[in-house]
């Protein structure tokens, strides 16, 4: 069985590839190993074919229950969010990236599209299931942004081309004389934002 290669020590060829499509069946086959290679390391949720070595376009999600994603395409995404990620292909790294909560995925073994959103459920409802709300969530939010990592290592990506290092925000400082920037018309030194 194959193994997760650690880019850190070892060359992986198709690791920054776009990988190629597949039909159902092959897809099927690798996301067997994909899966068996999950379970024996303990320490992932999601796993695509080129971190350990394939150039097919499959993928496997194990966070609410197992997924397999052939040749997946995102058709949909919206309301953009910060994330801290890892990778199994990077040990021990994590990154800032900006996802998706929400996103709508076409794959080959499915006709209709798969939805993943990590948005916050309604508070009218009531039932056994309200205890579980936020822990609920919060899966349901790895497995939209895990999901996009997956599809992201089939288009070649990583997490470190996601990284997101926002610009510092650099404001002029206001003299003591100048109008105010609260819009008042005021000097700054006699503004209501300084008494």
């Amino acid at each position: 069985m194959k193994k997760v290669i650690n880019c850190y020590k070892e060359n992986n060829p198709v690791i920054n590839k776009k990988l190629r499509e597949v039909s159902v069946e092959e897809g099927l086959e690798v996301a067997t190993e994909l899966f068996q290679i999950l379970n024996e390391r303990k320490d992932g949720v999601g796993l695509t074919a080129n971190q350990v070595g394939y150039d097919v376009r499959v993928a496997v999600v194990n966070i609410r229950e197992p997924l397999i994603l052939i040749n997946p395409v995102i058709t949909e995404q919206w309301d953009e969010i910060n994330y801290y990620e890892g990778c199994l292909s990077y040990p021990n790294e994590r990154v800032k990236t900006k996802r998706y909560k929400n996103i709508i995925i076409q794959t080959a073994q499915e006709e209709s599209g798969w939805y993943f959103s990590g948005v916050e459920t309604g508070n009218e409802g009531k039932g056994t299931w309200e205890s579980a709300k936020k822990h609920d969530q919060e899966l349901r939010l790895l497995e939209s942004v895990c999901v996009q990592h997956e599809i992201d290592h089939m288009n070649g990506m990583t997490i470190m081309d996601r990284e997101y290092k926002p610009e510092p925000i650099v404001s002029e400082k206001v003299g003591r004389n100048e109008s105010c920037p609260c819009g008042s018309g005021k000097k700054y030194k006699k503004c209501c934002i300084n008494k």
